[in-house]
This record gives C-alpha cells, sequence and structure tokens, in this order.
C-alpha cells in the first residue's frame, strides 16, 4: 500500500489496531498521541515507515505546530483516520462533571475538527485525499445518562456529512464508522479506573475486537477510488441498537 495515513490516538484500542494492520499493508505511517513512551514503543514494533507526533488533539496550537512540522517524506497525507476520543463519566445531566462534558466535546468533536482542517490543505490542494471518522452508534441513538457523549457523536456524524458535502468538488472520500461494544480501554476510561465496572460492560457476550474496526478500516480504505464507503455500522452480533443485548445467563 503505497500510502501516507495519518491515526490519531494511535497509542492504543482502535488506533493501535489499526496501526499493526496498516503496517502489515506497507503504508507509511504517522502516529499521533499524547503518550510518547507509547509512541515509540509501537514504533519500534511496527515493520514500516513510521513518524511520531505527540500532542493532545484538544489543543488546537499544539495541532498545527504538529502537522507543520511533519517531514518530507511524510508527505502529502492521503488517509486521515480521526480515531482520538474518549468518553468521561456515566452521569445523569443533574449529577454531571463540567469537566467530563468540556473533556468529551474537546477531544470528541473539537480535536476531530482541528485535525482535519489542519490536514485539508494537503488534499484539497492535490484534489485528493481520504478521511475516515471514527463514530458511534451513539451517533444515531441516545441511551441513558449518555447524554453529553452521545451528543459528541451526533456531533461527528453531522461534521461528517457536511465534509462530504463540502470536499465534493476536490474529490475527496469522506467516510465515518461507527461501532457498538468494542472492548477496549474505552470503559475503564469512562469508569475512571475502576476495572470491575468496566469489565461487567463487556462480561457475558462476544464484543467486538479493535482488530474488527481495523479491519473494517483497511477495507474502507481499499475501496476504488470511485468508491466512497459513506458510513458503516459494525455491531457485535450479541447487539442489536445501542440500550439491547443479548448476554449470556
Amino acid at each position: 500500500m503505497n500510502k501516507t495515513i495519518l491515526i490519531t490516538g494511535a497509542t492504543s484500542g482502535i488506533g493501535k489496531a489499526t496501526a499493526e494492520f496498516l503496517a502489515s499493508q506497507g503504508a507509511r505511517l504517522i502516529l499521533c498521541g499524547r503518550r510518547q513512551e507509547r509512541l515509540d514503543a509501537l514504533k519500534e514494533e511496527l515493520p514500516t515507515e513510521v513518524h511520531t507526533l505527540n500532542f493532545d488533539v484538544r489543543n488546537r496550537a499544539a495541532v498545527f505546530e504538529a502537522i507543520d512540522s511533519l517531514p518530507d517524506a511524510f508527505t502529502p497525507i492521503d488517509v486521515l483516520i480521526n480515531n482520538a476520543g474518549n468518553a468521561h463519566g456515566l452521569d445523569d445531566v443533574v449529577g454531571a462533571d463540567l469537566d467530563d462534558w468540556d473533556a468529551m466535546i474537546d477531544g470528541n468533536v473539537k480535536g476531530v475538527m482541528y485535525v482535519t482542517k489542519a490536514i485539508l490543505p494537503q488534499m484539497t490542494e492535490r484534489k485528493k485525499g481520504h478521511i475516515i471518522n471514527i463514530g458511534s452508534i451513539a451517533g444515531f441513538e441516545v441511551y441513558p445518562k449518555g447524554n453529553v457523549y452521545c451528543a459528541s457523536k451526533f456531533a461527528i456524524d453531522a461534521f461528517t456529512k457536511g465534509l462530504r458535502i463540502d470536499l465534493n468538488p476536490y474529490g475527496i472520500r469522506v467516510g465515518a464508522i461507527n461501532p457498538g461494544l468494542v472492548e477496549t480501554e474505552f470503559s475503564e476510561v469512562r469508569f475512571k479506573g475502576d476495572e470491575d465496572r468496566a469489565a461487567s460492560v463487556y462480561s457475558k457476550l462476544d464484543a467486538l475486537q479493535a482488530e474488527d474496526i481495523a479491519n473494517t478500516i483497511l477495507f474502507m480504505i481499499h475501496a476504488p477510488e470511485h468508491v466512497t464507503l459513506a458510513d458503516i455500522t459494525i455491531l457485535p452480533t450479541a447487539q442489536a441498537n445501542a440500550t439491547v443485548l443479548n448476554k449470556r445467563v
């Protein structure tokens, strides 16, 4: 695969699995994350050319500085995978922590917008590129106590559709992958390190794994240039929608 691909949130979960999948295909990778030690370790593991960028997507200045610092060998960027983002807390609006709300809006929404905006000039100038946003079924269905997390993913769905319209004259492909339950560090972060509570989310069912999403991303990238896979929703078989789960007794 003769492509240069940038992945945000590359140090764990879906981002890390995607980096591993794409490295096996020979893509040049730009791996972004907040934990330099994890970026360094991943770079050492991967059998391809890798450049790391250490920044927080919530920091607008840092995003643009990082993208501007890319060496010539890693530009232009062919594919952007906006994967960084998190859930913080699972509280109703009455008891919610405003810091959690800020973290989700800043990371899940503004972070995606900042990185996309920083990279767009490379794609619009060439009239070529591919943007893949990692959304969620929470962007279509609101579940109890999901309020602001769901709002952030609804926003990404709208932003993705808006990008597809605005970038249509440039021939840039824009798509989203919207997973259901994926067994990663997601719930551990949401529940602020409560491992037992996080584990209970995925217990008694076969949840999606990060590799399942990575494989779907690869499928989306491999689609012919004249094909845009606009939206892919992927669920574990045991999940019917955001709230209906078939858990083993």
